[in-house]
């Protein structure tokens, strides 16, 4: 699996990590991995992530309407330098927390 998710014991905090490339041959797995789950705080990490392609940012955008837009709690976590820059670019910064 590239996408491994993993729920806080006290079931409030998802944290899905990518592996390898994300992009959309992640889609459907991705999504699968926060669908139907009501969490209060979403951390996204980015350790073993690659790459990102503008379908991951897509992918995060949705994440994002799901958990409640603006008003969702979503971290970026553990980006190495590259997927930093293609975040950076992106304005993603002002979406999430990236760290």
């Amino acid at each position: 699996m590239s996408v491994v998710t993993e729920v806080s014991p006290d079931g409030q905090k998802l944290t899905i990590s990518i592996k390898g490339r994300f992009d959309f041959a992640k889609h459907q797995e991705f999504r699968e991995s926060y669908e139907h789950k009501k969490l209060s705080a979403v951390v996204v990490d980015l350790k073993e992530a690659t790459y990102l392609d503008s379908s991951a940012l897509g992918m995060l955008l949705l994440l994002r309407d799901q958990a409640g837009g603006d008003n969702s709690d979503i971290r970026l976590v553990n980006s190495n330098s590259d997927v930093k820059k293609i975040l950076a670019i992106s304005n993603f910064d002002k979406l999430f927390d990236i760290s």
